[in-house]
């Protein structure tokens, strides 16, 4: 079987170390908010280049940390796209705040700039910018948005570890930036686990407080927070890997180059790199019109591909009818019925990459 991705083979990567890594926090007696996830924040900010790291317990209590940290709460507005994992909306509710959708751009998939004056409001306080299976938003467009109206930019990086804009990673232009840490991320954890950067220090603190109860000294509670901890576990799992993400990035590349050039002349959108984005390929996205009957033609072959994202979060039951979008949504609302994420990991061997291409092609 070929699947999307795999995180039990990234395991079995590195299952020497994780093993050691777990017995030695198993044997420390720490297991949480202790010397492993210290470390794998100190290292996290040196990674992305920022002054802090704050590890949080999932990739959706980062961002509602992240919001509720720069008090966005009732009646304020936060603008995103509906292009995204439903993960982003619902942390802007969780916050107490108003979710505003735009369309994303053709070609990048991305939050589309043009249609941020649209739905700017007095209520409007922040931008989330998701950048989108590896590769940054138009950063230079959103960034200079953001500072004309006094907006708080605050990025979505869940799918771009690793990733640059200019040269600059991911995660340290923002006034804050979320990560998740889910398995099949870049870089994932064993489990539920998220991390959040930025270097504003009273920022950071404030974060530190809200994870946990709203303590600055313990069982005194000066804000209203709640217990959202990165166990010891997988911060020790997490630090392994971290060294090796670059490498495996590398390895994401590789494979993209080799499907870009397999595919070529197929009847298939092929993923475009942005200019001035390094992309590290969390996901290598291609774009159809016959996307049911390849699927199905692929799984006969054992080769399950993925989707992100099937339904706009603005067309799902939870939420239809009850957001406010731009006037057009009709990228975001196509290319849900076209999008097919290929099978890429570290672990995709080249002859296995090879079995997808022909797969594809096969297709008529």
């Amino acid at each position: 079987m070929i699947a999307c991705a795999n995180p039990l083979a990234q395991f079995h990567s590195d299952k020497s170390e994780i093993e050691q890594a777990i017995h030695r926090v198993l044997e420390s007696g720490s297991y949480i908010l202790g010397s492993e996830l210290s470390g794998l924040e100190q290292e996290f900010a040196a990674y992305i280049g920022t002054t802090h790291a704050i590890g949080v317990a999932n990739g959706t209590d980062a961002l509602e940390l992240a919001l509720r940290s720069l008090d966005i709460s009732t009646n304020d507005e936060v603008i995103t796209v509906s292009h995204t994992a439903v993960a982003t909306i619902a942390a802007i509710e969780a916050a107490g705040a108003v979710p505003v959708l735009v369309d994303v751009d053709p070609d990048f998939y991305t939050l589309d700039p043009k249609q941020l004056a649209e739905v700017l409001t007095p209520r409007t306080r922040a931008v989330i910018a998701v950048h989108l299976y590896g590769q940054a938003a138009d950063l230079d467009e959103i960034s200079a948005f953001c500072q004309k109206h006094n907006l708080i930019l605050i990025e979505d990086a869940s799918q771009a570890h690793g990733a640059k804009w200019r040269g600059q990673r991911l995660g340290s232009i923002g006034q804050v930036a979320c990560f998740s840490c889910y398995p099949t991320k870049n870089l994932g954890a064993l489990g539920d686990a998220g991390l959040i950067t930025t270097s504003d220090t009273a920022l950071a603190l404030k974060i530190r407080m809200l994870r946990e109860y709203g303590w600055r000294e313990r069982y005194v509670s000066e804000l209203v927070g709640r217990n959202s901890r990165l166990d010891e576990f997988q911060a020790a799992i997490l630090r392994i890997k971290l060294r090796r993400l670059d490498e495996n990035n590398g390895k994401r590349l590789l494979l993209a180059s080799h499907y870009t050039k397999c595919l070529a002349g197929e009847s298939l959108r092929l993923p475009g790199i942005r200019e001035h984005a390094e992309h590290i390929f969390h996901l290598y996205v291609v774009k159809t019109d016959n996307r049911q009957s390849l699927m199905a033609h692929m799984k006969a072959q054992d080769i399950y591909p993925g989707v992100h994202y099937p339904m706009p979060v603005h067309l799902q039951p939870a939420y239809k009818g009850r957001l406010r979008t731009a006037r057009s949504m009709t990228v975001t609302e196509k290319i849900a019925h076209q999008v097919l994420s290929l099978p890429l990991y570290p672990e995709l061997s080249m002859a296995m990459a090879d079995q997808v291409c022909a797969a594809i092609k096969g297709v008529k």
